[in-house]
This record gives structure tokens, C-alpha cells and sequence, in this order.
């Protein structure tokens, strides 16, 4: 079974730039609303895939059949993709329900919560050599008058059925901490439970604070299981 990690926060702080540091060789990057990546040079590192030649590691789409398909075709034809990218994930929610927005009835809401329940099924349920990192925004919400931040969905739907947070090993949280001299930004991703966010890690796993590098989180968590 695959490894699903969340990476989770705010726009602007970091998620995004985390994938610059792996390899595009063993990499494939799911791109939900399209958005421009914010590293240089990315262009000329993920190229468009082509499944009649098997080449390419990068897919723009926000349409949950097709990711399931896209997911299902790397299990099953890339055995040289190790780390898939689900980059901003919760898109896959809001854009479909922007589109059905005038639609009536609660059927729709269902069928948003159970297009991305799809997804996720589909991802954790691939090859043992993967990696999917899912990245999610956050929103905060009320848990017994105390605030929590969590993986962002779409109102109720998912939340009321299942704790999205239980189907990921790793939950990564961004944090970025102002220099107050410098006025220099360092961004870092918050591992265990901190200020009422979901992260969550394997004991001893990693430090507190590591970089926002998701070359170094393969790393470690190869280092740790092996």
C-alpha cells in the first residue's frame, strides 16, 4: 500500500515551493487549478505527460475521474515514479462545486465529498513504493470554543463521514517565522501537533521544525523505516 503525506497551510507560505527539490525523474505532478509552479526553471523539468510513450510527469486537471485514472496509470505503467504531487488538492472540491453551483438538491454534495473520498481511495491504495503529497490548504474551525486547524474541504462534506487527517501517516503544517531585524521570512513545516494544528508524524520520525523541502522529508522517512 502507498504512503499518502499531507502538506497543509495557508496560500504564500510555502507549500508549493517545497516540490523544488525532487527529483522530476521520480516525480509526477498532478496540478488540480493549473496555477504556474514558483520555482525557476519548472517548466523545463515537468513536461507534459504522454501515456502512448510513456514520458512526461506533469498533468494539469481538476476533474476527479481523471485523477483516479491518472493515478491507476502511474501505478501501473511509471514504475520509475516514486513521489506523485496532488498540488492544491481541495480545488478539486470547490472547482466542482462552482461548476454545479446552480444545481438544487444535497446529492450534489454528496457526490463532490465522494469524488474526492475517490481520490484519496485510489491514492493510498497504489504501489508500496509511492509517496502521494497531498497539498491542501487550511481553514480553522471551532472544536469545544477552541480553535483547530485542519486539511481544508468543502463545508460538512467528508468531515461528517470520515477525519480526513486519519487516512494520512504524515500530516506536515506550514510555518513561517519573521526575522524581526531583517525582516527576512524563513519557512519551515511544523511536524507534531503545535498552536491546534492536525500535524502529526511517527515518533522521533523528524525534528519539531524541518525545512519546507520534500526532498529532505523522503529522506528521513526512508532513513526512519529502513
Amino acid at each position: 500500500m502507498s504512503e499518502l503525506i499531507g502538506i497543509v497551510g495557508s496560500s504564500g507560505e510555502g507549500k508549493s515551493t517545497s516540490i523544488e527539490t525532487l527529483d522530476p525523474k521520480s516525480t509526477f505532478i498532478i496540478n488540480v487549478i493549473g496555477k504556474p509552479l514558483p520555482f525557476k526553471g519548472w517548466k523545463n523539468r515537468y513536461i507534459k505527460a504522454d501515456p502512448t510513450s510513456n514520458t512526461g510527469n506533469y498533468v494539469e486537471t481538476d476533474k476527479s475521474a481523471e485523477i483516479v485514472s491518472i493515478l491507476q496509470y502511474i501505478n501501473d505503467k511509471r514504475p520509475e515514479i516514486k513521489s506523485v504531487i496532488l498540488e492544491d488538492a481541495q480545488y478539486v472540491m470547490s472547482t466542482e462545486s462552482m461548476n454545479r453551483a446552480l444545481e438544487k438538491g444535497y446529492d450534489k454534495w454528496s457526490e463532490i465529498g465522494k469524488h474526492m473520498w475517490d481520490i484519496l481511495q485510489k491514492a493510498r491504495t497504489m504501489r508500496p513504493d509511492i509517496r502521494i503529497f497531498c497539498l491542501w490548504h487550511d481553514e480553522t474551525v471551532s472544536e469545544n470554543y477552541v480553535p483547530k486547524r485542519k486539511i481544508k474541504t468543502l463545508g460538512k462534506i467528508l468531515d461528517s463521514q470520515v477525519t480526513l487527517e486519519g487516512l494520512f501517516t504524515i500530516i506536515l503544517f506550514t510555518k513561517v517565522t519573521t526575522d524581526p531585524k531583517t525582516k527576512e521570512n524563513t519557512y519551515e513545516f511544523v511536524t507534531q501537533t503545535e498552536d491546534g494544528t492536525t500535524a502529526k508524524s511517527p515518533k522521533e520520525m523528524f525534528d519539531r521544525y524541518i525545512p519546507n523541502d520534500l526532498a529532505f522529508v523522503n529522506k528521513r522517512i526512508d532513513e526512519y523505516y529502513n
